[in-house]
């Protein structure tokens, strides 16, 4: 607990750190030229086509009737909004995971170079290890949420499930790219084996506190006069939600290996059996001898 407790709080005071709060807001920054360069060379044929797509769609036909004369200004308005309401997410999303790419790896690096400069590196897993590791568990953590849809219909499982599964996805992600570079393979099992609960507990923390991002994002869809200051709010929680995950699982794991090794060394040092005081002498006195001689 103790150890679970120092992590959380070395997390929250690491995230008023200039290197952190600057790495929250790329997405916002990598968001921005991704859109401008994307609205540079399609806007207009993007807004025809989805104009064209509102003249095609037969359940809008009647509305356009009924409206008449106006048809064609709200369409003036409505296709550009349809646009940017279809690109967002997916810029979004794209920014998020070459973010979250670099983020998780830098972060881990920032606390082993503050905390732990002389922890040895063994370089336990390369990256596509880690990669096609995250790849894999993700595409279970969706099976596992499509899955239990139904379950949802349960009043107290809609709120216990998610988390329960993106936090099971946090721990296994998170904790092994935090000791990717330094624990060897076996450090890496035994340790994510002794402290398997714990970590679990901080991914389904970390779990509840991803949610909070989305109801912003749903109030930016609902209320679309404040969407364009809405969802950059959220993008920007969301990624400090994740610094502050990938903070977390980076001291207690690292913590963990450090304590874990050094319990390694005192057993290997109280198993060397003492030499008798006479054979000390002995061997001593031949090794003053020695140095004496010409």
């Amino acid at each position: 607990m103790r150890l679970l407790l120092d992590s959380f709080w070395r997390a929250v005071a690491y995230c008023l750190h200039p290197r952190v709060i600057v790495l929250s807001l790329a997405p916002l920054a990598l968001m921005a030229i991704v859109g401008v360069g994307l609205g540079y060379f399609y806007w207009t044929p993007a807004v025809a086509w989805m104009r064209e797509a509102l003249d095609a769609w037969p359940i809008l036909s009647t509305f356009w009737g009924w409206i008449g004369a106006d048809a064609a200004n709200f369409k003036d308005v409505l296709a550009p909004m349809g646009v940017i309401f279809l690109a967002t997410p997916v810029v979004v999303v794209v920014s998020l995971l070459i973010v979250a790419g670099m983020m998780a790896p830098a972060l881990t690096g920032l606390v082993a170079k503050r905390r732990f400069p002389v922890l040895q590196e063994k370089h336990g897993a390369s990256f596509f290890l880690s990669v096609f590791r995250s790849l894999g568990l993700t595409l279970l953590a969706m099976l596992a949420l499509v899955v239990s849809i139904p379950l949802w219909l349960v009043p107290p499982l809609v709120i216990v499930l998610p988390p329960i599964i993106w936090g099971w996805l946090t721990y296994q992600v998170m904790s092994f790219d935090a000791l990717a570079e330094h624990a060897s393979a076996d450090e890496r099992r035994q340790l994510l084996r002794a402290h398997r609960w714990p970590l679990m507990g901080i991914g389904v923390l970390c779990g509840y506190l991803g949610a909070a991002p989305s109801i912003v994002w749903a109030s930016g869809v609902v209320f679309a006069a404040a969407f364009f200051v809405l969802i950059p709010l959220a993008i920007w929680i969301y990624t400090l939600v994740f610094a502050f995950s990938a903070l977390w699982f980076a001291h207690y794991c690292l913590d963990a290996l450090a304590r874990q090794r050094a319990e390694r060394a005192a057993e290997q040092a109280a198993a060397v059996p003492a030499l008798p005081e006479s054979a000390t002498t002995d061997v001593t006195a031949a090794a003053t001898s020695q140095w004496k001689a010409p």
